[in-house]
């Protein structure tokens, strides 16, 4: 089987890691899961460019000869005195790999996506750089080693580096320019998130529009049939498109709604739409225990979003509180028969039931 390094890095970091590292750093353990489903794959992401500078491959085999081992050591290294200290080498580390630009750029997006801010993303970035080096040491083992092979392997991750973003970061990194070195396919499935159905719908739109016009400018040499047929099946298109992807809908209602329901100048309509779309693709992607394991960080980070979103309820009138309920209320049927099918796979009940049955309550309190 291929290598996956996000999902080899992830299976590592479970909550009980997660749950550490929040206490070695005095974060809230929520938002240090953000950060870190987040931090992973842009830490790697950054790794892919930093093969394409001079030098830019043998600093990242000195970096990973220098962490083999790491993951053997890390929970060792959590909670103790000299914890801090690790997360600062890390720091340090990370801006030899990337350069100051780029690391600041990357804390401060992280930053933003988790609440945080970038001193504290900064840190779960310190800490996070000697684990994924070391995974990349692990993989490769010490006599594989070399600028060719790593820059081979790492390369190979675009797609799962992309897939592994969360939907929302993926904006935030787009104008960094630390997404340019997964390619233009890649590039632009890690920055679609909520866009894909925006845009979507929009083509859709489009293209009804470019067909009624076509069609009128046919009528004078056109069967009649032909001035039928025509803008039947571009209505079939659209109905078929729409029935098709019930939770898109949502998705898609949330934009016109949006204006609606700023919260403070946080459009919080967005932020649940997003949720929603990272959670159901999220779950669609598990199979098994293995990854149910890996995407964990995921719907925990969804979760704190959601819960986050619960917390400005009080703020809302209630024609806002009425329309946020108009997103969250015809998800749930879709959502609820993904989370009951992911539960009945053997072993995966285990891992993320209390993830999904609080997330579960914190979308009620939405809906009511």
């Amino acid at each position: 089987m291929a290598t996956n390094l996000v999902s080899l890095i992830m299976k590592f970091l479970t909550p009980d890691m997660i749950g550490r590292i929040a206490s070695t750093l005095g974060l809230d353990r929520n938002d240090a899961s953000t950060a870190v489903s987040a931090g992973v794959p842009a830490l790697l992401a950054g790794l892919v460019g930093a093969t394409t500078k001079p030098g830019g491959p043998q600093k990242i085999v000195d970096a990973a000869k220098q962490e083999m081992g790491m993951l053997d050591k890390f929970s060792g290294m959590l909670g103790a005195a000299g914890a801090t200290s690790v997360a600062d080498r890390g720091s340090s580390l990370l801006a030899s790999l990337l350069g100051d630009r780029d690391q600041t750029a990357l804390a401060n997006s992280v930053g933003k996506y988790s609440g945080l801010g970038s001193a504290a993303s900064d840190s779960v970035l310190g800490l996070l750089t000697p684990l994924v080096m070391g995974a990349i040491g692990q993989q490769q083992g010490s006599r594989g080693l070399d600028a060719g092979s790593v820059t081979n392997l790492l390369t190979s991750q675009k797609d799962n580096i992309a897939a592994a973003i969360p939907s929302g970061f993926g904006r935030l990194l787009g104008g960094t320019g630390l997404l340019d070195s997964l390619g233009d396919t890649a590039k632009r499935a890690a920055m679609a998130g909520g866009e894909t159905t925006r845009a979507a719908a929009a083509s859709v739109a489009r293209t009804f529009d470019d067909t009624r016009r076509s069609t009128a400018e046919a009528t004078s040499g056109s069967t009649n049939w032909l001035l039928w047929a025509i803008p039947a099946i571009a209505i079939a298109a659209l109905l078929v498109y729409l029935l098709g992807r019930p939770t898109e809908q949502v998705v898609q209602q949330g934009v016109s709604t949006a204006q609606g329901l700023m919260v403070g100048g946080v459009d919080i309509g967005k932020q649940v739409t997003d949720s929603i779309s990272s959670v159901r693709s999220t779950l669609n992607g598990i199979t098994d225990a293995a990854s149910a394991q890996a995407a964990l960080p995921r719907l925990q980070a969804a979760t704190s979003q959601i819960d986050k979103v619960s917390g400005t309820l009080a703020q809302l009138s209630d024609g806002q509180r009425k329309m946020l309920a108009g997103l969250v209320n015809p998800a749930m049927s879709t959502l609820n028969q993904l989370f009951d099918k992911v539960l009945a796979i053997p072993g995966v009940a285990e891992v993320i039931k209390p993830t999904i049955d609080a997330l579960r309550a914190r979308l009620a309190t939405l809906t009511a």
